[in-house]
């Protein structure tokens, strides 16, 4: 037998020792409300490669955010979350679009708390196919709401775990174990302020779980950075933003201003 052949059967009988993480909804510690800002995507070279925009509101405890990519070769990234924010951060429904050549599997996925649903419909040799689950109620979801709930974590808690869909293109549920990881400076006229660096791991669970570092499958783990505080503000995120994707940054811009005439 072959050494990788020996992993996987090792793999495999390890299996019932496997950790499984238990996912949590995340308390609500600073309200969402009405927010307009704008972002720049990047390669982690620092090429500059979409322009977008978090646009967010709110109504009684139910909150819309909407967050799109323009990419300079015509693609598009556009990802709105509707989640309600009583006590707990509950995901109501999330949709998903990207298209255009900087996604090789142009995707329209919905995620739809209500009817326990994810569908995926998606481009396959110019052919338009749909992948749909039923799913199992997760209070913890955390598609569209991951900045969200990460700015809302409670320091003294070591470790929190939440649970997302994702399409590969088949909708799948894993687990996302999010932690401290560091404490970064960063400048701003002149002053030094700190932030809180997050990882975020993916778990895929049962033999895929194990399997997948194995033949180098393993989703590449996100990282957050968030300034802490009374009023937590996100500073910029690097993650892929499609299965087997490369990591992209994500972070603030503000506006260029015309000369005054």
């Amino acid at each position: 037998m072959t050494r990788t052949g020996v992993a996987l059967l090792c793999a495999v009988q390890l299996l019932v020792c496997h950790r499984t993480a238990m996912a949590q909804p995340v308390a609500v510690r600073h309200a969402e409300g009405v927010v307009h800002g704008f972002l720049l995507l990047r390669a982690l070279d620092g090429t500059i490669l979409a322009e977008g925009e978090l646009n967010q509101t709110s109504a009684g405890d139910r909150v819309t955010s909407r967050v799109t990519f323009h990419f300079k070769d015509g693609s598009l990234h556009d990802e709105t979350a509707v989640y309600s924010q009583r006590q707990r951060f509950r995901l109501v429904r999330s949709h998903l679009v990207q298209k255009g050549p900087s996604f090789p599997t142009p995707m329209d996925f919905v995620v739809d708390v209500a009817r326990s649903t994810a569908t995926a419909r998606y481009q396959d040799d110019g052919k338009e196919k749909v992948a749909s689950e039923r799913l199992k109620t997760q209070p913890d979801l955390a598609n569209g709401l991951v900045m969200t709930m990460v700015k809302n974590l409670d320091p003294k808690v070591r470790e929190t775990v939440v649970s997302m869909v994702v399409a590969t293109p088949k909708p799948r549920l894993v687990k996302v174990v999010i932690s401290a990881e560091a404490e970064d400076t960063f400048t701003v006229g002149g002053n030094t302020h700190r932030a809180t660096r997050y990882v975020l791991k993916p778990e895929l669970g049962g033999i895929a779980g194990i399997v997948a570092p194995i033949i180098g499958k393993q989703p590449p783990d996100a990282l957050i950075w968030i300034l802490r505080g009374d009023v937590p503000a996100f500073l910029k995120a690097e993650n892929t933003f499609y299965v087997g994707g490369p990591v992209w940054r994500i972070e603030l811009t503000s506006p260029a201003w015309a000369p005054l005439e």
